[in-house]
């Protein structure tokens, strides 16, 4: 599962919880991003920063793991390289890779958007602004063009987003609930997303 986790938030938790439960992973790693090629970085906090709130996130569940493999390299991070790393370190592993359906309309934009599909299975969340038939849609349109797997999430809407969660804090109103406990300390020992 990869992303800014700008911050991590509990939606990125139930989707990967989800995930592991229906498609039976033996593990989940989250994967901070480094340069984001395709997002505004402006709002971006530090690497090390956003995966010390992935790690504290997520240390209280077994299978899941924090991978630093995209903040290890040097300038923009590819989806489609990381995979190809992943696959030649890990020849006979099966990777999933989640994302939400922000994503699963963007992708085909993405950077040799085949690489991806022929290194992984694609799992897709819906998202509050996608009904579960224009995700289906998608998915058969993008199966057609790219001989891609994608598989439908069933996660139930999480109405919960990091920008959202950026804007709460920047104007003094609580996130507590939205992110995890140790997260949410973090967050305000650390005056974070602060103007």
């Amino acid at each position: 599962m990869g992303g800014t986790f700008n911050p991590i938030h509990i939606g990125h938790l139930i989707i990967a919880e989800r995930a592991r439960e229906q498609f039976d992973l033996e593990e989940v790693l989250f994967m901070p991003c480094g340069m984001p090629y395709m997002k505004d970085t402006s709002e971006l906090l530090p690497s090390d920063i956003r995966a010390e709130m992935v790690s504290l996130a997520i240390k209280d569940n077994p299978f899941f793991t924090l991978s630093t493999i995209e903040i290890e390299k040097e300038g923009s991070t590819y989806t489609y390289e990381t995979l190809e790393q992943l696959k030649s370190e890990n020849p006979d592993t099966e990777y999933y890779f989640i994302l939400g359906a922000d994503s699963l309309w963007t992708i085909s934009d993405w950077k040799e958007p085949e690489r991806i599909f022929a290194n992984c299975h694609i799992l897709a969340a819906v998202r509050d602004d996608k009904s579960a038939q224009d995700m289906k849609k998608r998915i058969n349109f993008l199966k057609n063009k790219f001989d891609a797997r994608i598989s439908l999430l069933k996660t139930g809407l999480i109405e919960i987003s990091s920008s959202t969660i950026r804007d709460s804090v920047k104007k003094g109103t609580s996130v507590r609930y939205l992110v995890p406990n140790n997260v949410y300390d973090y967050i305000i020992k650390n005056k974070l997303y602060k103007c």
